[in-house]
């Protein structure tokens, strides 16, 4: 096809006008900043994204594993942390600046759990877990348990309280009281005896009696023994795994059956405490009077109070 002069004409005119078009100083500028606001958005993206990975590995952390201490005896587990990577970059994205306040954190759990070990005694939680437990055993003390069950209350406290298999079964209304308002319930023997000096026989009886007991009375089917006095021996240990309860033992006690003063009380839970602390107590006079303080003081230094079974999972908790 041939154009004649008109075409020919129209187009250069066509041209032109579209050349100026694109040189006006209001249609340059405005591409100009298209251009220079369209590269540094996906530049720093990129920037963003490859600082956080970098970062990432400082502020992950390594989950522990389960392990026998020769000191602690059974240490649980203990979840690790992990940056989320995709999740954190689209937490800083809006602003395209590292913060590690918007950093996001998934946990991972250790290769060996609690039940991977063999039967040894738990005298705490894991040391870096900001918990502590209540560990109040009962074959007496009638008198005081309401007015404990009352402050455990009124701060929404649970505790892991070990009932005694005859005080059980001779007071069904105070073992029913304990688990209605939810605490954990643990096998504490059924006579008191020194558990160290009994044979096979006898320490499963003294073990199974308790639970079934327990079981009448609660509901309540029992994970956790805690040998009264502390007396046990590999034997005891062997048993009550046998009946698939651990055995657990303290690292904080208060020493209440010798009547302290609430003070020193006090004084002597707060100088031990520590992160994954199995505090033991009695309903006793001086532990009825100074539970409310020792529960405020604790929560003090940011520890939570809660269950031996809450205790020992292996969830991070932070303070």
């Amino acid at each position: 096809m041939r154009w004649n002069w008109k075409q020919f004409v129209a187009v250069v005119i066509i041209i032109g006008v579209s050349w100026m078009l694109v040189h006006l100083p209001v249609i340059s500028h405005y591409i100009y900043t298209l251009k220079s606001h369209s590269i540094p958005v996906i530049s720093n993206g990129n920037s963003l994204l490859e600082e956080i990975k970098k970062k990432a590995e400082l502020y992950s952390i390594p989950p522990q594993d389960a392990k026998i201490d020769p000191i602690w005896k059974t240490v649980p587990g203990y979840n690790g942390l992990e940056v989320d990577i995709e999740e954190s970059f689209n937490n800083m994205e809006e602003d395209g600046v590292f913060d590690e306040k918007k950093l996001v954190f998934h946990q991972i759990s250790p290769k060996k759990h609690l039940e991977d070990l063999p039967p040894a005694p738990i005298y705490r939680a894991h040391p870096e877990k900001p918990v502590a437990s209540f560990l109040i055993n009962v074959a007496w003390g009638n008198e005081y348990l309401k007015d404990m069950l009352s402050t455990l209350k009124k701060h929404d406290i649970k505790a892991t309280f070990f009932l005694e298999g005859k005080w059980t079964k001779n007071n069904p209304e105070f073992a029913k009281m304990i688990a209605e308002a939810g605490h954990e319930i643990g096998n504490h023997s059924y006579s008191h005896p020194n558990m160290k000096l009994l044979g096979s026989e006898a320490t499963m009886q003294e073990l199974k009696e308790t639970n079934e007991i327990i079981r009448a009375v609660t509901g309540v089917t029992c994970i956790w023994f805690a040998p009264p006095s502390g007396s046990y021996n590999e034997l005891t240990v062997k048993k009550a795994a046998e009946l698939n309860m651990r055995t657990i033992m303290w690292s904080v006690d208060t020493i209440d059956w010798q009547k302290p003063a609430p003070h020193v009380l006090v004084d002597r839970v707060m100088s031990k405490v520590h992160n994954g602390a199995f505090i033991l107590m009695h309903p006793t006079e001086s532990t009825s009077v100074s539970l409310e303080t020792l529960i405020l003081n604790i929560k003090k230094k940011g520890i939570r109070l809660t269950t031996i079974s809450e205790a020992l999972k292996e969830k991070r908790m932070f303070r």
